[in-house]
């Protein structure tokens, strides 16, 4: 983009500054529309000022003191709340000391069932300067994304009172840039965004970027998310909306896309291709690689042997779940392999998920791409908990990460295309706006 040009003229307008970039973006896609700059010209003729002179008299210092000497002082302090919260250690935390509140909350049947012992309600109280409580509120979402609840719970004249009340969840988009410094959850919280998002980012990438290896320093991504939000705070994060990923200096880009009201939705690159493909690239949303797809020294044989299969180091009792649709082969012990299920799939593809601590499916079920089959252990010839899995095809070994990236995916349909492009496109400019916008100092 061409830096703006500004006349000599002194009454023509300032240069943009670079924050004007920022706020415009996050108006522009939080009203969910396309990001267009208007060209800036200086105006056509310099504006008419007018000097106007009042006399204003003000109030004399003693009726200021006075006045705040009478008023009410009201005190405002928030919290999230913890599992382990007893009402004493969630009034203390929020700045309250009020017996008569504590023995309210206490006793209460909504307090009860809907605080006490639940994690992550976002808290309100209003006091006195004396510490009294006057409102609390208690707000949280419910699992349809679409609603929130608030408790509520008042002083009125010598008693307090406390009510539900359903409300309508308003949504906006947030805009947010990191780069990556040694590991994706690291780059996310220093950005301040929610892991939930982290998780969705590597999910959506998962085929074409081994989020467990091939991340390096100075890899940087762009997303916009939703933001579900109740009387004006963010309750949760919703679904990523679009992202670019950096990787190695290759730029994969993603958006949601559902083509129409019964179709489920999903992630797209911008040439139409989903991204959703046959095989998962791994059988744990997230771990650290312990041993690849090569040759290596084998721990308890002590001898160099090939390894055909990838280990994933990971606590036991982690979930194990399917990299694609099939049908459970066998499920059971399998010497060295330990506990092991192995799955069928088509084209003469099978997989196979050893060392489990559990085995959640039996011989002959289908499962789906996802569902979790078992969880990380260390039976057989393992010298800790970790997952070791293969790929084979035909009976013979293979690279279970370049299977994965070889999978198929399925395109936009015919119909759903141009709808398709014309949001592709309105995509690939924000996303190349924010890039600009957000890399300014």
């Amino acid at each position: 983009m061409q830096p703006f040009e500004t006349p000599s003229s002194q009454d023509s307008v300032p240069a943009a500054r670079p924050w004007v970039w920022h706020v415009s973006l996050l108006l522009l896609l939080g009203a969910g529309g396309a990001l267009a700059l208007a060209g800036l010209s200086p105006l056509s003729s310099a504006p008419q000022v007018k000097q106007l002179v009042e006399a204003v008299s003000t109030l004399s210092l003693d009726t200021q003191i006075q006045s705040l000497v009478n008023g009410d002082l009201r005190l405002y302090r928030s919290d999230t709340s913890r599992s382990s919260d007893t009402v004493d250690s969630l009034l203390a935390r929020l700045n309250v000391s009020d017996a008569q509140a504590a023995d309210f909350l206490r006793t209460n049947p909504l307090v009860k069932s809907h605080l006490l012992g639940r994690a992550g309600r976002l808290l309100r109280a209003e006091m006195d300067d004396d510490k009294r409580l006057w409102r609390f509120t208690a707000r949280w979402a419910s699992d349809s994304n679409v609603s929130f609840q608030r408790l509520v719970v008042e002083r009125q004249g010598t008693a307090f009172t406390a009510r539900l009340e359903n409300g309508e969840l308003s949504r906006s988009v947030r805009l947010s840039s990191a780069s990556i410094q040694s590991s994706l959850f690291a780059a996310t919280d220093d950005a301040r965004i929610p892991d939930s998002i982290a998780v969705q980012l590597a999910e959506i990438f998962s085929g074409d970027i081994d989020f467990h290896r091939a991340l390096r320093v100075g890899d940087h991504f762009t997303v916009a998310y939703e933001s579900l939000e109740a009387d004006g705070e963010t309750l949760k994060s919703g679904k990523v909306l679009s992202a670019e990923f950096v990787n190695r200096g290759k730029a994969f880009q993603a958006m949601w896309f559902q083509e129409n009201a019964s179709h489920p939705g999903g992630y797209y690159n911008l040439d139409g291709q989903s991204l959703r493909r046959t095989y998962l690239a791994s059988p744990l949303a997230f771990s650290r690689v312990t041993s690849g797809f090569k040759m290596r020294f084998h721990p308890i044989l002590q001898t160099w042997r090939a390894h055909l299969g990838v280990d994933y180091a990971s606590p036991t009792g982690t979930p194990v779940r399917a990299i694609g649709t099939g049908v459970v082969e066998s499920a059971g012990t399998m010497g060295g392999y330990g506990n092991a299920v192995v799955l069928k799939h088509n084209n003469g593809h099978t997989t196979v998920y050893a060392h489990l601590s559990q085995m959640l499916v039996k011989r002959g079920q289908a499962v789906s791409q996802g569902q979790t089959i078992g969880k990380v252990g260390d039976t057989g010839w393992a010298t800790g908990p970790h997952l070791h899995f293969e790929f084979r095809v035909n009976g013979k070994h293979q690279d279970p990460l370049l299977m994965a990236r070889k999978s198929e995916s399925v395109p936009v349909s015919a119909q759903a295309r141009p709808a398709f492009e014309q949001l592709a496109k309105q995509v690939n400019q924000q996303l190349a706006a924010a890039s600009l916008a957000l890399s300014r100092p």
